[in-house]
């Protein structure tokens, strides 16, 4: 969302292949572990893996021991699939990305006041890296965090936040977005972590009153409105692209968009 790049216009959009060297060779790298012994049976047992991927002249450049059992692989392929790019429709799209100060100005006109954003790492996760990105007044990147924006309250709750807790905080601070992050997904822990938090919202009557978003690696804008949320953001999101959808989620619910 952070990059507005135009398509290279002598591609065609129908059928996008994996690009490596040159345009459609469908180049494409992958790492994976296998639970057998490193060596050149297990290098086979690899490329056979591959080819069921469906990837042609598979290559195998890194086989390295991670146990008596198990070694780690990093390999090469060509894909002969493609994608048809001009029929994918983005969701979150449709509104705009404005910089820290057009947030700013617009949170102003459009709601007439400063908004409360909680952030927090919820459950038991710990990393806090990439809610404190979004959050922090330094931001990342040369992006500054909604803490340093003049009409957003933003509040960081930090790590290893229980739900009941964050549910108890938004209605304590009448918060008006709660942006929760993800980083362990072992076992789909964020999956049931995100299902508790909307449930608790829900039973607390909070759901309606909150622009609910989450993020993380593994998070995407399907998987979290499937779950209940508001939007997902995954990898090269920046504050400002939370900040934009909330500030127009938040309009369009009051009737102030324009």
């Amino acid at each position: 969302m952070s990059l507005n790049l135009a398509p290279d216009q002598s591609v065609n959009l129908s059928a996008v292949k994996a690009y490596g060297d040159t345009l459609d060779d469908g180049a494409i790298q992958v790492s994976f572990c296998l639970p057998v012994p490193a060596g050149r049976q297990a290098e086979e047992a690899a490329k056979l893996l591959m080819v069921k991927m469906g990837l042609d002249e598979p290559l195998i450049t890194t086989i390295e021991a991670m146990g008596p059992a198990l070694t780690f692989f990093v390999g090469y392929g060509r894909c002969a699939l493609s994608v048809d790019y001009a029929s994918i429709d983005i969701p979150l799209s449709s509104y705009p990305v404005l910089d820290m100060d057009g947030v700013d100005a617009e949170i102003e006109e459009k709601l007439g006041r400063p908004i409360t954003v909680l952030g927090a790492c919820i459950g038991t996760d710990a990393h806090t890296v990439g809610i404190d990105a979004i959050m922090n007044m330094k931001g990342y990147g040369g992006h500054y965090g909604l803490e340093r924006y003049r009409m957003v309250n933003a509040i960081n709750m930090g790590a290893q936040i229980p739900n009941e807790v964050l549910v108890a905080r938004a209605r304590a601070e009448n918060a008006d977005a709660i942006l929760v992050s993800q980083i362990v997904t072992q076992k789909n822990a964020h999956v049931t972590n995100m299902t508790q938090l909307i449930e608790m919202l829900e039973a607390e009557g909070l759901r309606d009153k909150l622009v609910v978003i989450a993020g993380g690696p593994r998070i995407s804008h399907q998987l979290a409105t499937e779950l209940g949320f508001d939007a997902g953001f995954g990898p090269g999101t920046f504050a400002e692209d939370v900040a934009s959808f909330v500030l127009f989620e938040l309009a369009r619910r009051l009737g102030t968009q324009g």
